[in-house]
């Protein structure tokens, strides 16, 4: 974990922007120079405000507040939607300082759309995170411009690093990343609000059936955390020969598991082609 960071400016501090905040605000990590953090609306950075060495601006009382926050930060991440990015950059592009760092939040917004709009020597980084950041649990992606050094990806590493695991890709590979572990904390809910159903089914109360099936998948996921073994071990040392839970893994694996979830990563990608090409 980094000792420290410096000044940080998170340009639309929504739902990842917002996450990737509040879990370096929850590491502890000291920011230097401080964290700026913008939203549209006076209610949106209100949700901020009270985060400790945060100044949180809302863009409808400071129309300058972008402009500002880019120029006062070291690492500039931006996190408004993707639509809006090209013209987020443009208003900054004046404005930043010469080493400063930009790490763009947005699904499918291209590293040559950074190039485009800030010019092919500008210093970019371009991130997959997921939601867990705010617990300090997420799994980031992050692919390197052209023209980011690698005291820049070292730097924007240690910043996701405060926040959980970092994996370093090529950018051809950030898209099928964020099928994997972007999208796949929605993946991880779905099948504990199918397992809590089915609890429900099985004549357990709502509460009881949540409390099983969520704290089922809490603890296994911490003892395999623990263990350091393969998923695949721990599957075998659960299921006993001839028992219960090898039937229930039968069943499991003639649904074609692998498949389903092979045919629901290609839907993922194929939407996040289409996002990049605007559609």
């Amino acid at each position: 974990m980094a000792d420290s960071l410096p000044s940080l400016a998170f340009l639309g501090a929504g739902s990842m922007g917002g996450a990737i905040l509040r879990g370096v605000v929850a590491s502890g990590v000291p920011v230097e120079g401080g964290i700026v953090a913008t939203n549209r609306s006076r209610v949106s950075a209100a949700d901020l405000a009270d985060l400790r060495d945060v100044t949180s601006v809302a863009l409808e009382a400071h129309p300058d507040g972008n402009r500002e926050a880019a120029a006062s930060a070291r690492i500039v991440l931006v996190g408004v939607k993707p639509a809006m990015v090209p013209d987020l950059l443009r208003e900054i592009a004046p404005h930043l300082a010469a080493d400063a760092i930009v790490v763009s939040l947005a699904a499918g917004v291209t590293l040559q759309t950074f190039a485009d709009a800030l010019g092919d020597a500008a210093h970019v980084v371009r991130s997959m995170p997921n939601t867990p950041a705010t617990v300090g649990k997420a799994v980031t992606g992050l692919a390197a411009g052209a023209a980011a050094t690698a005291d820049d990806l070292a730097l924007v590493r240690r910043l996701f690093e405060t926040v959980g695991a970092v994996i370093e890709v090529p950018e051809s590979q950030i898209d099928a990343l964020s099928t994997i572990s972007g999208s796949g904390p929605a993946y991880v809910f779905l099948l504990i609000e199918v397992w809590t159903k089915v609890g429900i089914g099985l004549g357990f109360s709502e509460a009881d059936a949540r409390l099983m099936a969520e704290q089922t998948f809490i603890g296994a996921t911490a003892l395999l955390d623990a263990s350091g073994e393969t998923p695949a071990e721990m599957r075998r040392r659960v299921t006993s020969p001839k028992g219960t839970t090898e039937r229930a893994i039968a069943v499991l694996q003639d649904a074609h598991l692998e498949r389903l979830f092979a045919d629901a990563s290609a839907a993922a990608l194929a939407r996040a082609k289409e996002l990049a090409a605007g559609a």
